[in-house]
């Protein structure tokens, strides 16, 4: 198995409803931060490539024909890289509103982590802390440094890669870029609408309870 689609879009942006739909369009299993709660055997190579020690993509991705949302998107260049045919597709939203959304769930629960005597989500934790509290905001959550790291992203990314291999997207379009930038046909089917912030939290509070997430 080889990675098609490289997602370039931060956490936020849609992740979940688009790692839903690129599995209904047949690009299973599709990586999305919920795979590391599934497979917590990934965190510690997530850790090595947040603190720059070498990863064999290839090898590391190859059971994942796409991935979305943090971790991957962080490591959208050497994904890039190493599966050259890949299509990257960089979802995104409006700035201001995706600054007030993380605010209410990923920095929730990078300040304030829910299992804080489970040696395994801590683990978790200190990957995630690393690569998104310290790599990708330099510990700075003030809204405007977060609209402008935002900005700057979608701005890299948009640089460098080739046109005729980027989709910006924005999950609100539904299903017609999408399928039209994957050469696919439209399903018959709405397009996912998962993971809202108010799911997001309903499952962090039941991690805190000590529940699964629904």
């Amino acid at each position: 198995m080889s990675l098609k689609i490289v997602g370039a879009g931060f956490g936020r942006t849609g992740t979940f409803s688009l790692k839903a739909a690129l599995e209904l369009l047949g690009f299973a299993p599709c990586h999305h931060m919920e795979e590391v709660f599934k497979h917590p055997e990934e965190v510690a190579t997530w850790h090595a490539a947040t603190l720059g020690k070498d990863v064999d993509w290839k090898s590391f991705m190859s059971g994942y024909q796409a991935s979305v949302d943090w971790p991957a998107c962080e490591f959208w260049r050497e994904l890039s890289d190493a599966f050259p045919d890949a299509k990257v597709l960089l979802s995104v939203r409006d700035p201001a509103s995706w600054q007030r959304s993380f605010a209410k769930t990923i920095q929730v629960e990078l300040e304030n982590p829910a299992r804080p005597d489970d040696p395994g989500f801590m683990a978790w934790h200190a990957m995630a802390s690393d690569l998104i509290t310290q790599r990708r905001f330099a510990g700075n959550f003030a809204p405007e440094s977060m609209i402008l790291a935002f900005n700057d992203h979608v701005a890299e990314v948009t640089a460098a890669i080739p046109a005729d291999r980027l989709l910006t997207y924005d999950v609100r379009e539904g299903w017609d870029p999408l399928c039209r930038f994957l050469n696919l046909p439209v399903p018959d089917q709405p397009f996912p609408n998962t993971n809202t912030t108010q799911d997001f939290v309903d499952d962090m509070n039941a991690r805190r309870q000590g529940g699964q997430p629904t």
